[in-house]
């Protein structure tokens, strides 16, 4: 019988769980949600894209993605540009005063997985991060019976 702890489903939820429960401890002084840093860490990487696609990619309701906006507008951290030819469409950006914030985050997500990772050597850590993203490739991947139906009706 396996061990619930040794289940892969279960390991990389508590895993995950901790490490966000870790970094929000350390992240209390900034003065923001989880929710609202995760959304100027994504917006970082994606900065331009509309809320429609940023609510995508964080996988929230577009209302709540709204809210959380509205929040990070009001504080000063985001602004939304008009589309230059979709007047509906509104682009989101990170402001000035929005990078020296996202620097702290990073530099606290930093010292989160250098203390997940302590007494773990550099070859073990980079051989997981490399399982996990062939892990990850291989579940947005279209499943095989997926890829099957594509080819019978493509």
């Amino acid at each position: 019988m396996d061990r619930p702890d040794h289940n892969l489903g279960f390991l990389l939820h508590d895993t995950a769980r901790l490490l966000r429960k870790r970094f929000e401890q350390k992240a209390r002084a900034i003065g923001l949600t989880r929710a609202q840093w995760q959304v100027m860490a994504t917006l970082a990487r994606n900065e331009g894209l509309h809320q429609g696609a940023l609510a995508d990619i964080l996988e929230i309701e577009p209302i709540t993605l709204v809210r959380i906006l509205d929040r990070l507008q009001a504080a000063g951290l985001i602004e939304r540009r008009l589309h230059a030819t979709d007047r509906r469409l509104r682009l989101l950006h990170l402001t000035d005063a929005a990078h020296p914030i996202l620097a702290q985050i990073q530099e606290i997500g930093r010292q989160t997985r250098e203390e997940a990772f302590a007494g773990i050597p550099a070859e073990e850590r980079e051989r997981l991060l490399h399982i996990l993203l062939a892990t990850r490739a291989n579940l947005t991947a279209p499943a095989p019976e997926e890829a099957g139906e594509e080819a019978r009706h493509g």
